[in-house]
């Protein structure tokens, strides 16, 4: 059975970094589209970053250049590193993942979540 376990978040300050985890279990991290996806209070669910199996990176504009997402195959865990972090960034952050690769990531066909991982960005 496919798990996503998501860890790493917690309370920061404006300007501070946090990095986040995702453990996939039962799951290959290195051939399938995998993502973050995030929901702030009063807020729909936001897909914030992707990476395919091919390395293909993407990042919502709310995010680019400050957040980074990161593969590690050995490890078979994705990671999400963020940077100059804002109060806007208050959020649940979910680990996310297809089930099949199919050629291109889009955040509507993952189907796997995790729980969520709380990061609060005070100010």
């Amino acid at each position: 059975q496919v798990r996503l376990e998501e860890s790493g978040g917690g309370s920061v300050e404006v300007g501070g970094s946090l990095r986040l985890s995702c453990t996939a279990l039962e799951y290959d991290v290195s051939i399938r589209c995998m993502g973050w996806v995030r929901q702030g209070p009063g807020h729909e669910r936001e897909g914030i970053a992707y990476l395919s199996p091919r390395g293909v990176l993407s990042y919502a504009d709310s995010v680019n250049v400050r957040f980074t997402i990161y593969r590690d195959k050995d490890k078979n865990m994705l990671f999400l590193y963020m940077n100059s972090l804002k109060p806007e960034d208050t959020a649940t952050y979910y680990c996310a993942a297809e089930s099949r690769y199919r050629g291109g990531c889009d955040f509507s066909t993952f189907t796997y979540w995790g729980q969520g991982t709380q990061v609060t960005v005070t100010s």
